[in-house]
């Protein structure tokens, strides 16, 4: 009987804690995640702005945003954002030396708080790049 109590308040201690640690956390909720820029002419450079908001109860704080090549480089972001206050993230990418369909990655290092307890955000694009 004290084993099966002290096993129920070892886990309404850890739901506290854990729910604990959700109410005070920053949120990126963007709009969307991915873009498509579709056609674009070799040499041409495309910008897109996504858009997010801290749907969350603390501080965001973008430590770093990183791009899986030197052809798209986020431009611009703020990075501190406070809950329920809007930001974004403007993206550059550089069609030179490039060809056919192109899909690239944006990492976003923050304290957001990710699904599935992911570390980071993703960001996507697709460009077909003709010449």
């Amino acid at each position: 009987m004290k084993k099966g109590i002290l096993i129920l308040l070892g886990i309404v201690f850890a739901t506290g804690v854990f729910a604990q640690a959700l109410v005070k956390s920053p949120v990126m909720s963007f709009e969307t995640k991915s873009h498509d820029f579709g056609d674009v002419k070799q040499g041409e450079k495309v910008t897109y702005v996504f858009k997010y908001k801290n749907t969350g109860t603390d501080t965001l704080k973008i430590d770093n945003i990183v791009s899986s090549c030197g052809c798209t480089v986020p431009n611009s972001y703020e990075k501190v954002v406070a809950p329920g206050a809007s930001g974004s993230i403007t993206v550059e990418f550089n069609s030179a030396g490039k060809m056919g369909v192109v899909n690239k990655t944006l990492t976003i290092l923050s304290n957001a708080v990710t699904p599935n307890a992911d570390p980071a955000e993703y960001l996507r694009i697709r460009v077909n790049v003709i010449p």
